[in-house]
């Protein structure tokens, strides 16, 4: 395994919701990794984030660790959800809370 999959799994297994993102939350870079943030934070659970424009192994790192083209990812309790748009498609469905429910992730702190 090379670094930075290292680092990545790392990052991944040691946080229960981890958005590799482009910016941070409070200063997303593009408009998909704007609305990742706003579905994570109605979701209401904590969350940890990477700013990929900050690290240019890890943004490519990440694409091939997952085998996903495009960033932002996000992944719950070790496990690869998917873009913006799956997120959104999950949300709208209700299966983004659920999942979070059932994985017991903590909520945010208010």
């Amino acid at each position: 395994m090379s670094d930075t999959n290292q680092r990545i799994a790392d990052i991944v297994g040691g946080n229960d919701v981890v958005l590799f993102m482009k910016g941070t939350p409070l200063f997303p870079q593009c408009g998909f990794s704007s609305r990742a943030v706003a579905i994570l934070d109605h979701c209401g659970v904590a969350y940890d984030s990477v700013d990929v424009l900050q690290d240019m192994e890890i943004r490519q790192g990440i694409k091939a660790y997952s085998d996903w083209p495009t960033i932002p990812q996000l992944y719950v309790k070790g496990e690869f959800v998917g873009g913006s748009d799956i997120m959104m498609e999950m949300f709208e469905a209700g299966e983004l809370q659920q999942m979070m429910d059932e994985k017991q992730v903590a909520k945010a702190a208010s």
